[in-house]
């Protein structure tokens, strides 16, 4: 028997492991297979000195392995504490002992992305490590994670696009992705904007990180990469704005398309907004790192 697109569902795999019933999220997958090739990516710039000011890595083989450490300890913490602050506080207000069932699944993308940036701050300070530097290598193995936890959002069925007719619309579950204006036999296609960042923010983005940091000499340019990053970050999310479902808090009869901030029959959205600061960020790096001889 067919079954339509609009009922399959990938949420997550159910297994037994010794007795125990486990739930393994895409979430779980992605923060995995992120951290994995963050690291890798890592370790090979750390194994060449000729890459760095004054042939000299930010920090050793051996701190990596200590921020690897605590890179997963705010992915495992983050993560969780974004899922019950954000996704289902008033469950977990009734049962907080839930909060530590961690294998009854339920992480945050953007709880454990948020630990992952206080990590590497308190990883800096706690060896001496120069920010800059240190960002720079992280800032070009970021999109790896981006790219995985796209890719997780995009099989969850969650964050998804405005409506179109276009031949690539998703038809994604749920009653809420099905409700659209101008829907035709009661299906609703939306754009598949998950993947529209996973192809922006991880792999174009990635494979022109990589490029510099291997075979440009960027990280002798400190803070290069970081602002390299935030530019590509912020303008692939400005533009996939336009064809993200709204958030529903800022839409009104007379602000249909959910514009946090209206100029006219025009405006921005919140996410549009929150990337503003980034590219402004991006461009004062970038121009201190050009200025350095």
């Amino acid at each position: 028997m067919d079954i339509p697109l609009w009922q399959f569902s990938l949420a997550g795999m159910d297994f037994s492991l010794g007795g125990f019933e486990l739930a393994l999220r895409w979430y779980a997958l992605a923060y995995i297979a992120g951290i994995l090739l963050a690291s890798w990516i890592m370790r090979r710039a750390l194994r060449r000195p000729a890459l760095w000011p004054q042939d000299r890595p930010a920090f050793s083989e051996a701190n990596l392995d200590d921020l690897i450490t605590w890179l997963i300890f705010g992915i495992i913490i983050g993560g969780r504490l974004g899922y019950v602050l954000f996704y289902n506080p008033s469950y977990y207000l009734a049962n907080p002992a839930a909060a530590l069932r961690i294998f009854d699944g339920g992480m945050s993308f953007h709880g454990g992305f948020l630990g992952v940036v206080a990590a590497g701050l308190l990883f800096c300070r706690k060896h001496k490590i120069a920010l800059l530097k240190a960002s720079d290598v992280m800032a070009a193995s970021a999109p790896a994670g981006l790219l995985f936890g796209r890719l997780a959002n995009f099989i969850n069925a969650e964050l998804w696009g405005r409506e179109t007719t276009l031949p690539w619309g998703v038809i994604f579950p749920g009653e809420d992705a099905q409700t659209c204006v101008q829907a035709a036999a009661g299906l609703c296609a939306r754009h598949p904007s998950q993947l529209y960042e996973a192809l922006g923010e991880g792999l174009i983005l990635g494979a022109l990180l990589l490029y510099l940091l291997f075979r440009t000499g960027a990280l002798r340019r400190s803070g290069l990469l970081t602002g390299i990053f935030l530019i590509g970050y912020g303008l692939t999310r400005f533009m996939v704005e336009w064809v993200r479902q709204p958030d529903a808090q800022f839409q009104t009869l007379d602000n249909p398309i959910g514009y946090a901030l209206q100029l006219g029959p025009t405006g921005l959205t919140m996410g549009q907004i929150l990337t503003l600061p980034m590219l402004l960020a991006g461009l004062w790096l970038i121009q201190k790192a050009r200025a350095r001889p």
